[in-house]
């Protein structure tokens, strides 16, 4: 059964930095792409960044592309995403996405295991 956790979420004052962790657990094999979305009450869900665990090719949205960054412990098969200089706008829940299929980074997650979630609080 495969399983996703989210950790890292928070509280934090506009312009800090914070680092979100993602961990998969029971995928049969290394052909997914790992993601991060964001959702605010009342609107659509949208792709933050996009890793293929295969090669570790990382895709991230106009938004964030300056400022976020991943990074991976395959070991632990782990995700990480560092968030600096983050912005009152940015509030929202994190959701990490492990996809699967032929999906990968594309942006959606049609077929996806998805975790709980975790809040990130950005304070102006």
């Amino acid at each position: 059964q495969v399983q996703v956790v989210e950790s890292g979420g928070g509280l934090v004052q506009a312009g800090d930095s914070l680092k979100l962790s993602c961990t998969v657990s029971g995928m049969a094999n290394d052909d997914f792409a790992m993601a991060w979305f964001r959702q605010v009450p009342g609107k659509r869900r949208t792709s933050v960044a996009c890793m293929r665990w295969t090669g570790g090719s990382t895709y991230y949205s106009d938004s964030v592309k300056d400022r976020f960054s991943l990074s991976r412990d395959k070991d632990r098969s782990t995700l990480y995403l560092q968030m600096n200089k983050v912005t009152s706008e940015e509030t929202a829940m994190y959701y990490c996405a492990v996809i699967v299929g032929e999906e990968y980074c594309s942006g959606s997650a049609e077929n996806a295991y998805w975790g709980p979630g975790t809040q990130v609080t950005v304070s102006s």
